[in-house]
C-alpha cells in the first residue's frame, strides 16, 4: 500500500523541486509521471485490496489519497502544453486499465478546447472504466465541465448529449445525480433547442421531487435556472418550455424560491428589449412579481424592499397593450392590489395612469369624446384612490400636484380642484424634520420647492363658480400663515415673495402660459376690475406679513438676515410690481436703504443692481427707473 502511495508523493516534490529550478524544462514532469504510471497498477493488486480489507477501508475512499497529487502533477504537465501531449497521455491510460481516477485528471488538468476535439474518445474510455474504484457520473460531470467552456465537433453534439445522460439518469442517489445534472443543463442550453431543454427539466423534476429531494439540492437548482435563463432570454421562449414552471415550484423554502425569482426577473429587465402583452408572459411574471412581494415583512431591511421594487417596476414599465387603453388601466387596477405593500410600485403605477391620461388626450387631440372623457376620470379616480395609502408626506404632495396638472390637462376641472385641495389640507401635515436617505433633514427647503411649483400651476387654474375668487390661492396662504416655522428660517417670507410673483402674473390682461382648451381667469374675468381689487387686497395683506417678519428680525444677532431678506424683497418688486404707483416706488426705496443700514449689504450686487435699474430707463415704458434710480443711494460700510 505505501509503495505506490509514497510514489506519487514522491513525485510530486521531485516537481515541485524541478518546477523552483528550471519551471521551463517539462521533460522532468513526464518522466516523473510515466515513472509513477509503472506503479500505478499497484492499487488494484492483491496485496494492495488485501491490506485494504484489513484496514476497513473501501478502494474509492483510498483513491482519494491520489487524487490531490496526481491533478497537481498534471495541471504542471498540462501547462502550456501542445495538443500532442493530451494524445499520448490518453494513450498510456488506455494501456493501463482502471484508469479512471487517471482519466478524471486529465480531463480536469488540459485545456477545455482539447479535451471538448476528443469528447467522442473520452467516453468510449469513460464506458471502459470500472464503476467500483471510481463513479463514471463523476467521470461525466468533468467531461460536462470541459464542455461548458468549449464546443465539441458539432456532428458529434447530440450523440454526446444522449451517451451522457443516459449515465445521469440512471442514478439513484439524488446528490450524485444532480450534481452531474447541473453541469451537463449547461451544455444542452448551448446546443439544443427548448425541447431537449424541457426534457431534461423533465428529468430533474422527475428525480428530486421523491421524498423532497430537492430540498437538499437548492444551490444547484438555483444553478439550473441561472444557466437555463442566461442562454434562453427570449422569455416567450422561455415560458413556452413546459417545465419551467414546475420546475421553480421545487424552491419551497421562501427565502431560496425569492432570490431564483429576483435572478429571472433581473434577467427579463436585462433583455427584454420591447415592451410586451404575451398574456403567458404575464401571468408568469405577474406570479413572480407577486412572490417577491409577498416575501415583504416587518423584518425586511428597506435596501430590499427598494431591489425588488425596482424589478417589479422594470416588470411594469415594460407591459403595452398599445391603443387598448382600457386593457392597460386594468392591468395596473390589478398590479395595485397585488403589490400593495411596495410604495415605490405604488408610486410608478399612479405615474403610469397618469401618463395613460395624458397618451388618450394626444390620441385625441385634447378634443375628448364622451367615451374618452369617461376613461380619463377613472385614471384620475385611480390616482385619487391610491395617493393617501402612502406614507411619504412629499411623495403624496408630488403626486396631488402632478395628478392635479394631468387632470387640469384633460379638463378634468372639478377633479384638479380636488387634487389640488387636497394637496393644501396635507400641507400644515409636513413636519419639521423628514428622514432623506436615512438622515433626518429640516423639510423647509422641501417644503418651499413645492409650494413654488405648487403656485406656477395655480396661474392656469380656473375659480370654481361657487367658491369666490381666488378661493385655492386664499386657502394655501391661510395654511402657511398657520404653518409653526423654524424661528431661525426665512422660508416663510421666501414664500410670500413668490405668492407676490404668482399674484402679478394673475394680474396681466393674458397669462404668460396656458393650458391648450382650459379657461383660465385671465378668459373668466377679463381684466375685471372687482377682480384686480381682489388681487390686490391679497397683495396688500402679503406684504404686511413681509414687513412684520423684516421688523422681527430688527435685533443685532438677525441683521445680516434682515439685510438680505430686504433687497430679496426690493428685487421682487422691482421684477414684478408697478413701480410708478407711489406707496410701492416709496416701500422699494425703504427696502433698499434697510439693506444697506447696517453695512451687510454686499457692495458689488448693490452696484450692479443700480446699474440695472439705470439701463432700464431708458426704455421708452421704464422712464420712471430715471427717478427711482435717484433716489437710491450706495452707502458704503464705512
Amino acid at each position: 500500500m505505501k509503495g505506490s502511495c509514497q510514489c506519487v508523493w514522491t513525485a510530486v516534490s521531485l516537481c515541485q523541486v524541478g518546477m523552483e529550478v528550471a519551471p521551463q524544462l517539462k521533460e522532468s514532469l513526464n518522466e516523473n509521471f510515466f515513472d509513477f504510471l509503472l506503479t500505478f497498477k499497484q492499487i488494484h493488486g492483491d496485496t494492495v485490496q488485501n491490506q485494504l480489507v484489513v484496514q476497513c477501508v473501501e478502494i474509492p475512499l483510498y483513491l482519494t489519497l491520489y487524487s490531490p497529487a496526481i491533478d497537481w502533477i498534471l495541471q504542471c504537465i498540462a501547462y502550456r502544453a501542445p495538443e500532442v501531449l493530451l494524445t499520448e497521455m490518453m494513450e498510456r491510460c488506455k494501456n493501463l486499465g482502471n484508469n479512471a481516477l487517471l482519466l478524471n485528471s486529465i480531463m480536469s488538468a488540459f485545456r477545455a478546447e482539447f479535451i471538448a476535439a476528443r469528447s467522442m474518445d473520452f467516453i468510449a474510455m469513460i464506458k471502459e472504466c470500472d464503476e467500483s474504484g471510481f463513479p463514471k457520473h463523476l467521470l461525466f460531470r468533468s467531461l460536462g465541465l470541459n464542455l461548458a467552456l468549449a464546443d465539441p465537433p458539432e456532428n458529434d453534439r447530440l450523440q454526446i448529449l444522449n451517451e451522457a445522460w443516459k449515465v445521469i439518469t440512471k442514478l439513484k442517489n439524488p446528490q450524485d445525480y444532480i450534481n452531474c445534472a447541473e453541469v451537463w443543463v449547461e451544455y444542452t442550453c448551448r446546443h439544443f433547442t427548448k425541447r431537449e431543454v424541457n426534457t431534461v427539466l423533465a428529468d430533474v423534476i422527475k428525480h428530486m421531487t421523491p421524498d423532497r429531494a430537492f430540498e437538499d439540492a437548492y444551490p444547484q437548482l438555483q444553478s439550473i435556472i441561472q444557466k437555463v435563463i442566461t442562454y434562453i432570454y427570449d422569455f416567450s421562449l422561455l415560458f413556452s418550455v413546459e417545465k419551467f414552471l414546475p420546475f421553480l415550484d421545487m424552491f419551497q423554502k421562501e427565502s431560496v424560491r425569492v432570490e431564483v425569482c429576483k435572478c429571472i426577473m433581473e434577467s427579463f429587465i436585462k433583455h427584454q428589449q420591447e415592451s410586451t402583452k404575451d398574456p403567458v408572459i404575464l401571468n408568469a411574471l405577474l406570479h413572480i412579481c407577486k412572490t417577491m412581494h409577498d416575501s415583504v415583512n416587518a423584518l425586511t431591511l428597506e435596501d430590499e424592499k427598494r431591489m425588488l421594487a425596482v424589478l417589479i417596476n422594470g416588470f411594469i414599465k415594460m407591459v403595452s397593450f398599445g391603443r387598448d387603453f382600457e386593457q392597460q388601466l386594468s392591468f395596473y387596477v390589478e398590479a395595485r392590489s397585488m403589490f400593495c405593500n411596495l410604495e415605490p410600485v405604488l408610486v410608478q403605477l399612479i405615474h403610469s395612469v397618469n401618463q395613460l391620461a395624458m397618451e388618450t388626450r394626444k390620441v385625441m387631440k385634447g378634443n375628448h369624446s364622451r367615451k374618452t372623457a369617461a376613461f380619463v376620470r377613472a385614471c384620475v379616480a385611480f390616482c385619487f384612490i391610491t395617493i393617501p395609502s402612502l406614507s411619504g408626506i412629499f411623495t403624496r404632495l408630488n403626486l396631488y400636484l402632478h395628478s392635479g396638472q394631468v387632470a387640469l390637462a384633460n379638463q378634468c376641472l372639478s377633479q384638479a380642484d380636488a387634487f389640488f385641495k387636497a394637496a393644501v389640507s396635507l400641507v400644515p401635515e409636513v413636519p419639521k424634520m423628514i428622514n432623506v436617505d436615512g438622515k433626518m433633514r429640516p423639510s423647509d427647503a422641501f417644503l418651499l420647492e413645492f409650494l413654488c411649483n405648487f403656485f406656477s400651476t395655480l396661474l392656469v387654474v380656473p375659480d370654481h363658480p361657487e367658491q369666490g375668487v381666488l378661493f385655492l390661492v386664499r386657502g394655501l396662504l391661510n395654511v402657511i400663515q398657520d404653518y409653526t416655522w423654524e424661528d431661525n428660517s426665512d422660508d416663510k417670507v421666501r414664500i410670500y415673495t413668490n405668492v407676490l410673483h404668482l399674484l402679478s402674473a394673475m394680474t396681466q390682461e393674458v397669462y404668460i402660459y396656458h393650458v391648450d382648451k382650459v379657461d383660465s381667469n385671465d378668459t373668466l374675468y377679463g381684466g375685471d376690475s372687482k377682480f384686480l381689487a381682489e388681487i390686490n387686497k391679497l397683495c396688500e395683506t402679503v406684504i404686511a406679513q413681509i414687513l412684520d417678519h423684516l421688523k422681527i428680525l430688527g435685533r443685532e444677532e438677525t441683521l445680516k438676515r434682515q439685510s438680505q431678506l430686504a433687497l430679496y424683497f426690493f428685487n421682487t418688486i422691482l421684477a414684478h410690481g408697478d413701480l410708478r404707483n407711489n406707496k410701492l416706488n416709496q416701500l422699494s426705496v425703504n427696502l433698499w436703504n434697510l439693506a444697506q443700514k447696517h453695512g451687510f449689504a454686499d457692495t458689488s450686487t448693490m452696484v450692479t443692481t443700480l446699474e440695472y435699474i439705470k439701463k432700464q430707463s431708458k426704455q421708452p415704458e421704464m422712464s420712471h427707473f430715471t427717478d427711482l434710480a435717484l433716489r437710491l443711494p450706495l452707502q458704503s460700510r464705512t
